[in-house]
């Protein structure tokens, strides 16, 4: 009876490592298919014709429908709410990824990615000259959703409101400049040409109380300034990442079925090898 109590234990535990380690590998499976399909629908939505400021959607949940569609839009930079996401590499370089909303005329404000500037490393927190222009601009990009949150420590960059972030939300950017930011961005990928002014052009919202002056965030200089580098990596699927998951996961199971197999069947019924005589 111990044996048989032993040997049901050892068959149930091996049945249950190689039930959970192979529903790993296909729900692996299943994260690289998700990925795939989203990839994909990305790249048919940006072989669409591009949306006009008058087309895109006036809500959040329907904004998010157009995912990587190509915009081309006309409208007032905010200079003053411009944000430097650091700690954005770019083959291989340090750097931050400039930020800066952009009002339609509509009254609507879009964050933009205007590009790509590297770091002065040897003062991190010196910020490289940046040139905004005025008035009524013509913005082409794609719409994407905003950059990715990085780990960062404590709530520093929040208790002490600066240019420099480390990441950005658009609850965030909200609060700290009183404009009502849409779901998504606009990821700038051609210069901004002037545009002719709608009638009467809408005047740039103003910050709130307390916000720091327009100075102290961007100071748009009168030289040209650096060139924003807008060539953006396509957005990574990391589905071979998965697969190489999936495939750990199955032979796991299969290595746990095959000691099973040789220990508890077929190694007890392997004949005793002949001793010869002392």
């Amino acid at each position: 009876m111990p044996v048989r109590r032993s040997l049901a234990l050892i068959t149930l535990a091996t049945l249950v490592v190689c039930a959970v380690t192979a529903r790993l590998g296909f729900w692996q499976l299943d994260r690289a298919r998700q990925k795939t399909e989203a990839a994909e629908r990305l790249e048919r939505q940006g072989r669409l014709p591009p949306l006009v400021a008058a087309s895109l959607p006036h809500d959040d949940a329907a904004l998010a429908d157009a995912l990587a569609r190509r915009v081309t839009l006309q409208g007032r930079w905010l200079p003053a709410h411009t944000r430097w996401l650091d700690n954005r590499p770019h083959q291989g370089q340090a750097g931050f990824i400039v930020v800066t909303p952009l009002a339609l005329a509509d009254g609507r404000v879009l964050a933009v990615q205007r590009g790509w500037l590297p770091r002065d490393l040897r003062d991190p927190n010196r910020l490289p000259p940046l040139h905004t222009p005025d008035g009524w601009r013509q913005v082409e990009g794609r719409l994407l959703a905003w950059p990715s949150v990085r780990m960062e420590l404590g709530t520093a960059a929040e208790a002490a409101p600066g240019p420099i972030r480390q990441n950005l939300t658009p609850d965030a950017l909200s609060r700290e400049t009183g404009l009502r930011l849409q779901v998504l961005t606009v990821q700038q990928t051609t210069e901004d040409p002037p545009a002719a002014a709608p009638e009467p052009l809408p005047a740039a919202p103003s910050p709130p109380a307390g916000a720091e002056p327009a100075a102290a965030v961007a100071a748009p200089s009168a030289a040209a300034g650096p060139v924003l580098r807008r060539d953006w990596p396509p957005p990574a699927a990391d589905v071979g990442k998965h697969h190489a998951y999936a495939a750990q996961w199955f032979a796991f199971s299969a290595l746990t079925a095959g000691l099973f197999i040789w220990f508890q069947l077929l190694r007890p019924r392997r004949p005793a090898p002949d001793h010869a005589p002392a």
